[in-house]
């Protein structure tokens, strides 16, 4: 089987090496053969590091010029990239320095600082740059096979897991991508989530393998990405549901602009309200669904049909697999993935690897139903599930009731222990103005069944989320407990 390719920054560089492979919103630009250039000549001063092929390099970085060609050089040396997240601990980045047998730690001065790593060998972008070039042999051609970069699963339900992508991971998470979404010459996508998950990390992917301008947003603002999509032409931008809403808000009653052609939604479901704002303005928006493990989105719902599969996350991407396993009455059970974009197993966690994928499937832990159409439905996380009196609860399920309500800004359902029930359902609500606890609670008793209902209404003036804007329900269960 053919495995090898030349290396797709390379290779874009040659095919269309006047062609802008990044743009800013201050107007600058670099073209995919600076990029190229300027990505060798990092290599050339991260190789007096002693980084050659397999070994681990972390980076701690916001969304920087400096982490792209970072990202870049560092596949020229063939080394392996371990992403870590700006918002943890220096405890919790220790364990992930530790676990992965990072060599080298690259990142901001002003984060290294911050943090104070007890890291050996770090060092800041500044401190590479000022390096001379070394004579070496940079990479000309990329193996599908090889590992290319590692992250930690977020650690929301668990104890975080090293997920190593391979080349090839990354290669048909694109292709399936493309093969659903389509690609035109004017295509710009946007890039503000962050870079040190696998939703943010895709899209730069996607630039080197289709040859296609992104739009780089570093620190993310409301406003500055309603001008990106009226102002600046991007076409196609990948959003969570927290961006839209604030979109939603900031351009009011203008018209949608008619060449966005895509909003690619992910990071958890959306709030059928929200859907139904964005219906109504006409935005191209695709749910999806995926995670760290399946390389960015691995199901995907076009815009054609959400209308008609209102709370689907669509049909699985070719060439991906999905089926439900051990569905209960209802025909909800455990999500099961398979492709060549999902990932080949968590770093030396074998007994864990053997858990989780049997017979060449990946058991997500998610739970979720298919329709009598193949469009798969995403219920919740199997961690999530509260179970009260025997009676199963889904979180996603009440907190879509909540969100309906007049004044609910959002939502999020967890289970408080109980020593009658086992557990029952607790509500932490972000609310735009007054509600009274019995009158919300009241409402959703009216909309779905009465055991489903919160038992109490906590109201906060924001949920806490992780840096890919998911929900962190376990801070909210610590809360509690």
């Amino acid at each position: 089987m053919y495995t090898k390719m030349p290396h797709w920054l390379t290779k874009q560089a040659y095919l269309h090496p006047e062609k802008p492979a990044l743009e800013w919103p201050d107007g600058r630009k670099l073209t995919f053969l600076e990029l190229k250039e300027a990505s060798e000549r990092l290599a050339k001063k991260l190789a007096n590091l002693s980084i050659g092929k397999g070994t681990r390099v972390a980076i701690l970085s916001r969304n920087s010029f400096d982490m792209i060609a970072a990202i870049h050089a560092l596949s020229y040396l063939e080394a392996v990239i371990v992403f870590l997240n700006v918002r943890l601990t220096e405890r919790e980045l220790m364990y992930q320095l530790e676990k992965s047998k990072a060599k080298i730690l690259l990142g901001e001065r002003s984060l290294l600082e911050e943090k104070r790593l007890a890291f050996p060998k770090q060092y800041t972008f500044e401190d590479i740059h000022s390096l001379s070039e070394k004579e070496v042999r940079l990479a000309e051609v990329i193996d599908l096979t090889a590992p290319f970069t590692m992250m930690y699963t977020s650690g929301t339900t668990g104890f975080p897991k090293g997920v190593i992508h391979t080349y090839g991971n990354h290669w048909f998470s694109a292709i399936g991508s493309v093969l659903n979404l389509g690609l035109d010459d004017d295509d710009k996508w946007l890039l503000t989530l962050p870079m040190f998950h696998v939703g943010g990390l895709s899209i730069l992917i996607r630039s080197v393998t289709y040859g296609m301008t992104v739009f780089f947003m570093e620190k993310y603002d409301v406003k500055t990405l309603k001008e990106a999509l009226y102002e600046k032409k991007v076409t196609v931008a990948s959003l969570v549901t927290l961006m839209l809403q604030q979109l939603l808000d900031e351009i009011g009653e203008e018209p949608f602009p008619e060449h966005v052609r895509c909003l690619l939604l992910g990071g958890g479901g959306i709030p059928e309200p929200v859907l139904e704002r964005a219906v109504q303005k006409q935005m191209p928006v695709f749910l999806s669904y995926g995670m760290t493990e399946t390389s960015s989105q691995i199901v995907t719902l076009s815009a054609a049909y959400i209308r008609k599969k209102i709370g689907s996350a669509g049909k699985p991407l070719f060439p991906a697999s999905v089926k439900i396993d051990n569905p209960d009455e209802a025909g909800i059970g455990e999500i099961l993935v398979k492709g060549p974009m999902v990932f080949h197993g968590y770093d030396e966690m074998p007994d864990v690897n053997e858990q989780v994928f049997k017979d060449g499937w990946f058991h997500t832990g998610d739970l979720g139903y298919l329709d009598e159409d193949g469009f798969l439905y995403v219920v919740d996380r199997r961690s999530d599930l509260i179970i009260s009196g025997g009676e199963n609860i889904y979180p996603s399920e009440v907190e879509q009731v909540l969100m309906a309500y007049p004044g609910v800004k959002e939502a999020a359902v967890v289970g408080k222990r109980d020593a009658c029930w086992g557990e029952v359902p607790v509500a932490f609500v972000v609310a735009k103005d007054a509600i009274a606890e019995d009158a919300l609670i009241e409402f959703v008793r009216r909309k779905i069944a009465s055991y489903k209902a919160p038992r109490e209404i906590i109201f906060v003036d924001r949920l806490p989320r992780n840096a890919s804007n998911k929900i962190m329900r376990r801070r909210l269960k610590e809360q509690l407990d």
